[in-house]
């Protein structure tokens, strides 16, 4: 392989969004990803209102037209009281938010990318070092390269950026999460998301464009029960003590039959450094918040787009864009967290629970993901 200019790394919706933000610049990145998975459903399929001037600007905007995805019109919390009230999309000046066939997005934007004439590499990144002002990778397929600039997109792994910075963390939340199918199909479920705190956590749960619920436990590692995701019945009693989830679930003709949840991490954690002279994070490589922010892709993709333009202009010879694009996330991440602060607090009814008291105190702890059951 020749040396290169930019080389984007990871496949996601940050690597395909930055590979279409830097073709409306004129560039035409090497980008390292492999396709996404066909085969499994994502969690994470609401796209905030935020994101339809982000697309409309990439000129992405058309992909949330298919009818795979639904409007996210309406929502139910019981957050900070035992009732639920309803929340609808009318309050939002950038119109509804979206229910996202999550893969259905992902292939389509991947295609759309492919499309910029990105010279697609399908393998991923073994080593990578940084020599004088050039980045040396060594991809998996044993080809290696020497690029100037590198995006890193590989999501919360952040491949290249734990070289360049510190990852820091202000909680260990984890999410439970799994797919049920309808049962009953002469019911016809409202199409909505409803939330719901309980003692150790939060729930989530929203009926899919596909006809499918997703439902989501978020808690801390060690607060999880044992064997949650390997003993049916651990699951099961711990769903059946939600108040409305479990009403709902049954109410729309659904049942978790022999569904087995799936652990995934969903803390809140970020880079600092994001970027550097010749590198820069995007999406969750960077910055991952809480779930409970439905804020996730379209933060990536905002980030796609700036970071590209500050790649861009940093090729350009002015340096200084890199340093606006890490203070801008910096500032974003610590309003996120005050806000993060202020809608914990406002659930007080589970005052003695560790898991409240722990997003009482503004302070992010520092370390590493880890992975728990």
């Amino acid at each position: 392989m020749k040396p290169a200019d930019i080389a984007v790394i990871g496949g996601g919706i940050a690597g395909a969004a930055s590979c279409v933000a830097l073709a409306q610049r004129g560039v035409r990145p090497v980008w390292v990803a492999s396709p996404p998975a066909k085969d499994r459903p994502r969690i994470g399929e609401t796209l905030s209102p935020a994101a339809n001037t982000i697309l409309a600007n990439l000129g992405l905007a058309e992909l949330i037209t298919r009818p795979i995805h639904r409007p996210a019109n309406t929502s139910f919390s019981a957050w900070g009281s035992g009732q639920l009230r309803e929340r609808n999309a009318i309050v939002h000046l950038e119109g509804p938010g979206m229910v996202l066939d999550r893969a259905g997005f992902e292939a389509d934007l991947f295609a759309t990318a492919l499309k910029t004439r990105a010279r697609h590499i399908e393998t991923t990144v073994q080593n990578a070092r940084l020599e004088g002002n050039k980045w040396h990778l060594a991809f998996a397929n044993g080809d290696e390269g020497v690029f100037r600039f590198v995006l890193d997109c590989t999501g919360r792994a952040s491949s290249l950026a734990v070289i360049q910075g510190t990852r820091k963390r202000a909680d260990q939340l984890v999410a439970a999460h799994c797919f049920l199918k309808q049962t009953d199909p002469d019911v016809a479920p409202t199409p909505a998301t409803l939330i719901e705190t309980v003692e150790d956590g939060w729930w989530y749960a929203a009926l899919l464009p596909g006809g499918d619920m997703v439902i989501s436990y978020f808690s801390d590692p060690d607060l999880l029960p044992n064997g949650i995701s390997r003993d049916h019945g651990v699951w099961a009693g711990r769903v059946a003590q939600t108040a409305h989830i479990s009403r709902w679930i049954d109410s729309a003709g659904f049942s978790l039959g022999d569904q087995l949840p799936i652990l995934a991490s969903a803390g809140t954690t970020w880079m600092t450094p994001v970027s550097g002279p010749n590198w820069a994070a995007v999406g969750d490589a960077a910055a991952a918040f809480d779930p409970l922010s439905s804020h996730g892709m379209t933060t990536a993709l905002w980030m796609a787009r700036q970071a590209s333009e500050a790649l861009c202009q940093a090729h350009a010879g002015y340096s200084e864009a890199l340093d606006a694009y890490n203070a801008a996330v910096q500032k974003g991440v610590r309003e996120f967290l005050l806000q993060r602060q202020k809608i914990y607090r406002q659930e007080t009814r589970f005052a003695d629970s560790i898991f409240w008291q722990r997003r009482q105190h503004s302070e992010p702890a520092t370390g590493k993901p880890t992975d728990s059951d």
